[in-house]
């Protein structure tokens, strides 16, 4: 300080104007910091509202971000950030009127856009600005086809038949990807299977690995020709070079199911309706999938149709009049589910070369022949050979054949040799640890997939005949004890329990899963590899069906 003192005049005033400088240019460089920091944490804010669907559905989580940008715009309206918080506001509000459906919306996202073009000429944002403007403004001169805005729906060129994807929304090529695509941050959309029948169709979409999705029913819009529509939602996908832009399902229920790229890194899948009462959605894992479940009333012709589908005799000899009072009690086709089958072996036997797949065939076989003979019952087997089939293709052959039971045969294993016994399940959260882990197993996937299931079980399970199916479960598993305990040593009774199997998931009749023995335990899979145990497995499974089409109706068989 003493130096400055003795510093010449001149150079005393050019060291105060250097500190005046730097003081002033201070506040600038906090100010542009700040700025810039506020900007990122807008974006953060943005980047979680888009992965959680349940925040999307609030109107004010969306202004809240808004807020966000508008702030880091309002604090330097020509800084550097600006540009950048005006577009993201813009594409905010077009976003909100996705779901909001309020003109209000899409005007402030026209607004900003707008503003945008005229206050950063030289913005990098102007070219999106413009597309988005125009997406914008070709829905008015459509007479505001809502349709475009909230689902996405393509349409269909009646000269050339050709899907075209709506405007802005470039389809990936099946010859070359996009850098992002390419970089795997999205999950391809492979397939969309579905089964149907008059009064209900189940319609599965394969991904390539787990998304967040969402949902929404639509109501018809006879203004412009629209039937009611159910339009799924899948962030952080694409469409995948497999995928039938188009489905026909053709039935009493539903249209088709149409698939688009709605967004860059957004597939929409849309199903077109013609009758609905109830409809339900959920996921399953290893491989990911999202299953839609339709139901709702035949038509007349439907039902016609429905009849004239329906033998008129059994396909065997039954006591006279058996038939007709399993009609009268409603009890007329039953499902039986030999568990796994094809590249799914199931459990490997102790004894080398038994497999789960073969020995839940061969009982489910002997059981179905036993079911024809003393219930006079239509049966029929979701397989008959060494096939694969997908867990939720089980129920959903159950429900579209407007089967009244559905009995899944499985086998139980164990890392312990010692694990022994007889075992039967029907749908519901699971009741203990093990319960837990045969449930994992059988549905190919982790102990904790099992825990996130329960989460959503509540809902599926609200229209599921639960009491029944515990019914029937405990007149099935107290016939296998009673059959097999004096014929055989050492047969544990493990009892009736509840766990979220996924072949079970779904089923509109009472519907149960039967751990028929240990195929691990070296006694039980030896026993299992023997006809005369599978036939009194089968046996005994046709008595607890007996007893329990008696509790609930007991002329029924007298």
């Amino acid at each position: 300080m003493r130096s400055y003192l003795f510093l010449p005049i001149w150079a005393k005033f050019i060291f105060f104007l250097i500190l005046l400088l730097v003081f002033s240019l201070h506040p600038l460089v906090a100010t542009g910091d700040q700025t810039e920091t506020d900007y990122r944490r807008a974006r953060a804010s943005f980047k979680r509202l888009l992965k959680d669907p349940q925040k999307q559905k609030h109107r004010l989580n969306w202004i809240a971000c808004i807020r966000n940008f508008r702030s880091v715009y309002e604090a330097q309206p020509s800084g550097p950030w600006a540009d950048d918080a005006i577009v993201m506001i813009g594409h905010l509000y077009a976003r909100l009127y996705e779901f909001s459906w309020s003109l209000q919306d899409k005007q402030q996202a026209l607004d900003y856009y707008n503003r945008l073009l005229k206050r950063f000429p030289r913005s990098p944002f102007r070219s999106k600005a413009k597309e988005a403007i125009a997406e914008l403004s070709e829905n008015d001169r459509r007479v505001v086809d809502k349709e475009k805005i909230v689902t996405g729906h393509a349409s269909v060129d009646k000269r050339s038949s050709k899907f075209k994807a709506p405007t802005l929304i470039k389809k990936p090529s099946s010859q070359k990807k996009s850098p992002k695509l390419q970089a795997g941050s999205l999950a391809e959309v492979e397939a969309i299977r579905f089964w149907s029948s008059p009064s209900y169709t189940r319609i599965v979409i394969d991904v390539e690995s787990e998304v967040r999705y969402t949902y929404r029913l639509l109501n018809k819009d006879p203004t412009i020709a629209k039937p009611m529509r159910l339009y799924i939602d899948l962030d952080h996908a694409y469409i995948g070079p497999g995928l039938k832009p188009v489905v026909p399902i053709v039935d009493d229920l539903l249209s088709d199911a149409r698939a688009a790229q709605y967004s860059p890194d957004t597939v929409r899948i849309v199903l077109d309706i013609k009758s609905i009462d109830n409809f339900k959605i959920f996921s399953l894992r290893n491989p990911f999938r999202i299953v839609v479940d339709v139901s709702g009333v035949p038509t007349k012709t439907a039902s016609k149709k429905r009849v004239k589908e329906r033998p008129e005799k059994p396909s065997v000899k039954v006591p006279k009049g058996a038939l007709a009072k399993q009609l009268a009690l409603g009890v007329r086709r039953i499902i039986i589910d030999p568990g796994h089958g094809g590249k799914h072996s199931g459990a490997f036997g102790y004894l080398k070369g038994v497999r789960e797949k073969n020995v839940t065939l061969e009982i489910s076989r002997r059981l179905a022949r036993k079911i024809r003979q003393r219930l006079g019952c239509e049966v029929i087997l979701t397989r008959n050979s060494d096939t694969f089939l997908s867990l939720e293709g089980r129920t959903a052959i159950a429900n579209t054949k407007n089967a009244d039971l559905f009995i899944s045969i499985h086998t139980n294993a164990s890392k312990s040799r010692a694990s022994h016994g007889v075992e039967t399940y029907f749908l519901n959260l699971a009741t203990d640890e093990e319960a837990i882990l045969v449930a994992a197993r059988e549905n190919a996937t982790s102990a904790k997939n099992i825990s996130d299931l329960e989460s959503i079980l509540s809902d599926l399970m609200k229209n599921a005949k639960i009491d029944e199916s515990s019914r029937l479960a405990g007149h099935v598993q107290k016939a296998l004890i009673g059959k097999l305990k004096p014929r055989y040593s050492r047969v544990k009774n493990n009892g009736v329990k509840q766990a979220p199997f996924y072949v079970l998931l779904g089923a509109g009749m009472p519907s149960i899963l039967v751990e028929v023995s240990f195929i691990t335990n070296p006694r039980e899979c030896r026993r299992l590899n023997t006809a005369g145990y599978q036939e009194d497995i089968a046996d005994a499974i046709v008595k607890g069906i007996q007893r329990y089409i008696k509790e609930i109706h007991p002329p029924a068989l007298t």
